[in-house]
C-alpha cells in the first residue's frame, strides 16, 4: 500500500465562485450547523427519507447531482483543459456520476462516461440515469486502462466509483481505475470525489488498501466521522457538504452536530482550529448548512 499523502489542515469551503447567481438552496439557507453521520446513519437517513417521508430516491440522487455538477463546472476554470471523464461504479455513487454527466452536458461540456461494470449491472436509479445518458447520445464507454492516459489526462476526473458503503479493499477493475485516476491526478487532472474518495473508509478515514486522492470532495448530507481524522485530509482535498433535500428533522435526528462531538477529533480541533464548513443548502449535502441524506455504495 502506498504511503498516504502528507497531512494538511482541512480546507472546507464552497467552491462555486461567489460571483455565480445563488442557487435556490443557498437563498434558503437558515444556519451553518454541520452534522456528522456514520455510514450506518447515512444509510438509515436514505431509507427513512424514502420509507417515512415518501421522498423518491431518484429525487435525492438528482439533488445531489445538481450540486456536484455545479462544482465540477467551477473546477474546470482551474483545469488544464475542458475534457471531463466521469468514472462510474454500478451503485448509487455511480448513479450520481451518471446524473452529473447529464448536467455537465447540459452546461455545454461533453463528458466521457467510463463504466466500471457491464451496463446491465446498473439498476434502479443508476440504471435510469444511464438510460437518460444514452438517450442524450453521451459518450459512454467501458473503462479500460487506456481510457485514462496519464500522458494525456483530461482536465477533470469525477470519481463516482464507490461511496460510504465500501468496507473492503478495492480489487480488479476498481483498483485499476483508482490507480489510473491517481496517476492522472499527479499530472494535470483535477479530481472531484462524489461523497467520498473511492477506497477511503467513511468511519475511520483510512484507505482500504488504496484510495483516490481528490482535489475536492463534495460529500452528501453530512460529514463522515473519518473525515475528521488528520490522516484523511490528504485524500479529501477541499471538502464541501451538499444538500440532497432530505427532511431536516430526519438529519437532526440521525446526525450529530460537529460542535457537540466529543473525543480526540474535537480536542484536535481546539489545538488546530479549522475554518467553518460551507454548504450548498439547508438540508445538508454541503458541509455546514443543514440536513440532507442518501447512502452511497
Amino acid at each position: 500500500m502506498a504511503d498516504p499523502p502528507p497531512d494538511n489542515p482541512p480546507n472546507i469551503a464552497g467552491r462555486v465562485p461567489a460571483s455565480d447567481p445563488p442557487s435556490l438552496a443557498a437563498t434558503l439557507q437558515l444556519d451553518d450547523t454541520v452534522f456528522v453521520m456514520s455510514r450506518d446513519r447515512v444509510r438509515e437517513l436514505d431509507r427513512r427519507a424514502v420509507a417515512d417521508f415518501g421522498v423518491p430516491s431518484i429525487v435525492l440522487m438528482e439533488n445531489a447531482a445538481v450540486h456536484l455538477a455545479q462544482h465540477a463546472v467551477a473546477l474546470l476554470d482551474e483545469a488544464a483543459d475542458t475534457r471531463v471523464a466521469i468514472c462510474c461504479g454500478p451503485g448509487n455513487n455511480g448513479g450520481d456520476g451518471l446524473a452529473v454527466a447529464r448536467h455537465v452536458a447540459n452546461a455545454g461540456i461533453a463528458p466521457t462516461v467510463l463504466l466500471l461494470a457491464p451496463p446491465d449491472a446498473y439498476a434502479g436509479d443508476a440504471g435510469a440515469n444511464l438510460a437518460i445518458d444514452r438517450a442524450m447520445g453521451l459518450d459512454i464507454r467501458a473503462f479500460s486502462e487506456h481510457a485514462l492516459d496519464p500522458a494525456d489526462p483530461p482536465g477533470l476526473i469525477v470519481d463516482a466509483i464507490f461511496g460510504t458503503g465500501l468496507t473492503r479493499p478495492p480489487a480488479g477493475v476498481f483498483a485499476r481505475a483508482i490507480e489510473r485516476i491517481n496517476a492522472c491526478g499527479s499530472g494535470r487532472s483535477l479530481v472531484l470525489a462524489v461523497d467520498i474518495p473511492s477506497g477511503l473508509d467513511a468511519d475511520s478515514g483510512r484507505p482500504l488498501g488504496m484510495s483516490v486522492e481528490a482535489d475536492l470532495t463534495v460529500t452528501l448530507a453530512a460529514v463522515k466521522p473519518g473525515f475528521l481524522a488528520l490522516e484523511a485530509q490528504g485524500w479529501l482535498g477541499e471538502l464541501v457538504v451538499a444538500d440532497i433535500g432530505a427532511p431536516r428533522s430526519l438529519v437532526e435526528a440521525l446526525g450529530e452536530p460537529l460542535e457537540d462531538r466529543p473525543g480526540p477529533d474535537r480536542a484536535d480541533d481546539q489545538a488546530h482550529p479549522k475554518p467553518p464548513p460551507e454548504t450548498d443548502g439547508p438540508a445538508g449535502r454541503d458541509l455546514g448548512a443543514g440536513p440532507g441524506g442518501r447512502s452511497r455504495d
